[in-house]
């Protein structure tokens, strides 16, 4: 009778293997050869005394964990739960948090766009202007559709129901908010006028917004609260438009700023001429809010109608903060301007978000 040997790798332990430098590279879509070329090239073959054969075994190893895995960490809360693989807790959190990390090459494609099919369509290109694997943008993509669309049912704090359900870091979570934010409003980000601007500076507009100007405002406890922008605001911005439409307002607010100005900043002239553009500028933006367009293209129209005549002047950031501040204040002095809670509600932010914008 003939036994057949077989050779079989076993490999008996509690707790499941995983190397992070693998990990990164099963997340960044590098076939396990790549992988592995990778991993010799950085000597690892003469750190653990192993053959290539051992290395290629345990690369695939750990590509098929990861996969079995990968289910799990698509609702992060189960991955504590199951007893398939033993994974201590702070190796849970480092496998979540960089499954949901992402290249802000990437986010800076996609941003303010629908997370539709028709998006995931055109990855291809974004992954050849980014140099970031199909695979690595389509996982990238698949986030921040499934973060949306769990949080988009939720009553709450946007930023706390995003760290409840996928346990996230607070920095990611707020990202994941701002990515969220810019979906569902789908501000235009991708103008070439545009593109000067990082994912970061829009993910702090979009802080300031969801924390002044959405229905969560002023009402903690009603859904999408942090999503949609309070519609009774926008409608009250509309009252903003006396400042520019009547004459006396203007010149006395003109008048104000820069009396407040004049002698602290070089380019004063500039101000004291161009005031009544970048005053008819913000309060346009502000009385438009109610269509939807407009609500888009608000970082377009900020840079267009402010930044960039402000650029051409020649300011620098100071000189814009302390126009900005002067500006904003001054208002509470005018006799018969009435809207000061509106006023500020709007100018908080729309100050804090020109300031980010501006890189003198």
């Amino acid at each position: 009778m003939e036994i057949m040997s077989v050779e079989l790798d076993v490999f008996v332990g509690n707790t499941t293997i995983m190397d992070e430098e693998v990990y990164q590279f099963w997340l960044d879509g590098y076939t396990v050869s790549d992988a592995v070329k990778v991993r010799m090239e950085g000597g690892v073959l003469e750190e653990c005394e192993a053959s290539a054969e051992v290395l290629q075994s345990d690369t695939m190893d750990q590509y098929r964990t990861f996969q079995m895995c990968e289910r799990l960490l698509h609702t992060p809360a189960k991955l504590a739960n199951q007893l398939l693989f033993q994974i201590p807790p702070h190796r849970q959190a480092m496998l979540i948090e960089r499954y949901y990390a992402f290249d802000s090459a990437f986010v800076r494609e996609v941003l303010g766009k629908k997370l539709s099919k028709g998006t995931k369509k055109d990855l291809d290109d974004v992954s050849l202007k980014t140099g970031i694997t199909l695979k690595s943008c389509r996982r990238q993509f698949d986030n921040f559709k499934r973060v949306f669309k769990v949080v988009e049912e939720l009553k709450g704090p946007l930023v706390e129901n995003i760290q409840t359900h996928f346990l996230l870091s607070d920095k990611l979570a707020r990202d994941y908010a701002a990515i969220v934010f810019f979906a569902n409003n789908r501000f235009e980000t991708g103008k070439r006028k545009l593109q000067y601007l990082s994912f970061q500076d829009f993910a702090f507009c979009a802080g300031q917004l969801i924390s002044n100007w959405t229905v969560g405002a002023v009402d903690n406890m009603v859904e999408d609260m942090d999503v949609d922008l309070d519609k009774e605001f926008l409608q009250d911005l509309k009252d903003l438009k006396i400042l520019i439409t009547d004459k006396d307002l203007l010149d006395q607010h003109k008048s104000l700023v820069c009396t407040a100005l004049r002698g602290k900043t070089k380019v004063y002239s500039e101000m004291e001429a161009n005031f009544k553009n970048l005053s008819r500028g913000l309060i346009n933006i502000a009385a438009k809010l109610t269509n939807t367009k407009d609500v888009r293209d608000l970082f377009i129209d900020l840079v267009e109608k402010f930044i960039e005549p402000c650029r051409s002047d020649r300011w620098t950031a100071a000189d814009m903060k302390l126009f900005l501040i002067h500006y904003t204040n001054s208002a509470h002095i005018l006799d018969t301007f009435k809207h000061q809670v509106t006023w500020d509600r709007y100018m908080g932010v729309i100050k804090s978000c020109i300031l980010k914008m501006y890189h003198d």
